[in-house]
């Protein structure tokens, strides 16, 4: 497990990992690190990539438990490992539970808990990077362990109207489902109708992993977009997608992933240290480096 990129301080120690696939780019790192070393902590954050370490999805479970008995605080977890993770825990926090992923996994008494951080990063993103910004009929595209937190995030907001599209169809009618339970509006779209239900959306969410270093192109032509929708995506390296450059050329109103992951990775730094972060600091802590 390869060491993070900040040098320790002398404080107490606080060790963390970050799994998941094509994460050599990930900031999440720096920001805690640097945090950490601003509140005094000896603070390590590891990069743990499935694909760097020729490592199986199947591995998932051994690397949690040799991250545990190394005695790491906990683990971050990304792409492709939200939902997988879910079969490895020992409980879940209700809003894990009520989202079916986890992002954040913390180590405590020999419990493994697992938690979602990226709801709550994803909503306080979008009030301070969108604000005023049409909720009344919204698309999002992708159902997987992060679209789900972010479905959840529109609906906290005030979404009006959300469809959901994904290219697994029983993913997005799962999700719609999952919401439909708890007397949340969502509709599952079929892949071939997008052009259509897009011409009459006021924004549109990229929650898949297309448009990642790993996974480079748009989730769908972005000339189907018009100046007066919002783009938002939750991909954050690279830093701006093509889908964010094309509809910027187009004079839509954008939002990147890296709010999103500013703030995720705040309330992670609490789940893990017990300690309180400054957003506006590891919000510099992020540009700096982005």
């Amino acid at each position: 497990m390869a060491p993070g990129p900040a040098s320790p301080s002398s404080g107490p120690s606080v060790r963390i990992g970050l799994l998941g696939r094509g994460i050599g780019s990930s900031l999440t790192p720096i920001m805690h690190e640097t945090e950490g070393r601003r509140l005094g902590l000896n603070y390590r954050y590891d990069l743990i990539d499935f694909d760097r370490l020729g490592l199986d999805d199947m591995d998932l479970d051994t690397v949690l438990a040799t991250a545990q008995s190394l005695g790491y605080a906990g683990v971050n977890v990304t792409y492709p490992f939200k939902q997988a993770v879910l079969d490895y825990l020992d409980g879940l926090s209700p809003e894990a539970a009520a989202i079916g992923a986890v992002n954040t996994v913390v180590f405590r008494d020999g419990v493994r808990l697992g938690h979602n951080t990226d709801c709550w990063g994803f909503a306080e993103s979008f009030r301070r990077g969108l604000p005023g910004a049409s909720l009344e009929r919204v698309l999002q595209i992708g159902a997987g362990g992060a679209g789900v937190a972010v479905a959840r995030a529109l609906v906290q907001l005030g979404v009006g109207e959300l469809t959901i599209v994904d290219a697994d169809q029983a993913k997005a009618s799962s999700l719609a489902e999952q919401l439909a339970e708890e007397g949340l509006a969502a509709t599952p779209l079929l892949p071939g109708a997008l052009p259509q239900t897009l011409a009459r959306v006021d924004g549109v969410v990229n929650a898949t992993p297309v448009g990642m270093e790993k996974y480079p192109g748009t989730p769908f032509d972005p000339a189907l977009l018009t100046a007066h929708q919002w783009v938002v995506d939750i991909i954050y390296f690279p830093r701006r997608t093509q889908l964010l450059d094309r509809a910027a050329e187009l004079g839509c109103p954008t939002l990147p992933g890296g709010g999103m992951a500013i703030y995720q990775a705040v309330r992670a730094f609490q789940l893990f240290s017990g300690r309180e972060p400054d957003p506006s600091e590891m919000g510099k802590t992020f540009a700096a480096h982005a």
